[in-house]
């Protein structure tokens, strides 16, 4: 278990990063124009989510493999 807690703090800031830039761009497509395609749910705040938790997974393993 503690394994685990220290690749979610490690791989964090990562996760949160890509949420953050993929919310602003998702944004700024939908303010241009006007385009829902391909949102999760017509949700931009799901779909940015979505993207920071697979980043923090991947950057998991990354760290893991790498042996953190």
């Amino acid at each position: 278990m503690e394994t685990i807690q220290l690749l979610m703090q490690k791989s964090a800031g990562v996760g949160a990063g890509i949420a953050i830039g993929t919310a602003v761009g998702l944004l700024v497509r939908r303010h241009r124009k006007g385009n829902d395609e391909g949102l999760i749910g017509g949700s931009i705040f799901v779909t940015s989510a979505v993207f920071g938790m697979v980043a923090m997974g991947v950057m998991m393993l990354i760290t893991y493999f790498g042996g953190f």
